[in-house]
């Protein structure tokens, strides 16, 4: 099975920036699409971007051109860099994962991580 965990989260002054990152690990699988979803206190979890292999990427609205998604294929990585944070930024960020293995189309998610943006 295919395991996910992200790192970077941490505190951050409004306007201040943050780069999450995400492995994942396993054996003999094949990654599709890698995300980063997040979930804001007292929220449902939401897609923040989404990157394919061939380096097409989506953003929501909220963080076009603040936030950039971008991924290591050799290495199974995937990162989000985030600039001029916003309080509205502060959640727990997961990763997300589709995947190939066995020849089955898989999903997997982290633990999450907590980005808390406050002055």
């Amino acid at each position: 099975q295919v395991q996910l965990a992200e790192s970077g989260g941490g505190l951050v002054q409004p306007g201040g920036s943050l780069r999450l990152s995400c492995a994942a690990t396993g054996t003999s699988f094949s990654l599709n699409v890698m995300a980063w979803y997040r979930q804001p206190p007292g929220k449902l979890r939401e897609m923040v971007a989404i990157i394919d292999r061939s380096g097409s990427t989506n953003y929501a609205d909220s963080v076009q051109g603040r936030f950039t998604i971008s991924a290591d294929n050799a290495k199974n990585r995937v990162f989000l860099q985030m600039n001029s944070l916003k309080p509205d930024d502060t959640a727990v960020y997961y990763c997300m994962a589709n995947y190939y293995k066995d020849r089955a189309s898989l999903d997997a998610w982290g633990q999450g991580t907590l980005v808390t943006v406050s002055s």
